[in-house]
């Protein structure tokens, strides 16, 4: 009976079991490696957990981008699902900075990661069903903060050149 309300607990978390696996998490916990018996529900991270997290931020707005949903900060891209057929499903490219994206990629590999046609952009490419919720949020700060720098130095030039035209 502990079996079975086991495997009904984990039916009702979304996890999806057969009594076989029910058995193999028993098999791996008399093996010492515990896991949790009854798992928290966890909800699927998709575009709308992350539109929610980044309308958050100050001057985020909703775009497209060739057709697809897309994140902006004045106008310039911060985040959108990854379109390009290199692209696994379910993925999210986020602009951030070529160094970051590399101390990304090498500190979590099964998160991020980065295709040959998005090499020379300052771009990371970001598995959903990998990432957490809170990783997910400063990712998203991280961004926000390359973008919105690199918004203001292009605002600051714009004068300079009208200026340099006009005399």
């Amino acid at each position: 009976m502990k079996r079975r309300k086991k495997y009904l607990n984990r039916e009702f978390s979304g996890e999806v079991t057969t009594p076989n696996t029910a058995l193999q998490t028993d098999s791996r916990r008399a093996m010492g490696r515990t896991t949790n018996a009854y798992p928290m529900p966890s909800r699927k991270i998709d575009f709308d957990v992350v539109r929610k997290i980044a309308l958050a931020l100050p001057d985020v707005e909703e775009s497209t981008i060739h057709g697809a949903p897309s994140l902006k900060v004045r106008g310039r891209l911060l985040t959108c699902p990854a379109i390009h057929r290199s692209a696994e499903p379910g993925t999210l490219a986020v602009r951030v900075d070529f160094d970051q994206r590399a101390e990304l990629m090498a500190a979590e590999p099964s998160v991020y990661y980065v295709t040959d046609h998005y090499v020379n952009y300052p771009t990371v490419l970001v598995r959903l069903s990998q990432i957490d919720r809170d990783s997910l949020r400063d990712l998203l700060g991280m961004a926000w903060r390359f973008v919105s720098s690199n918004t203001k130095a292009s605002r600051r030039k714009v004068p300079n050149k009208r200026r340099a035209t006009a005399g």
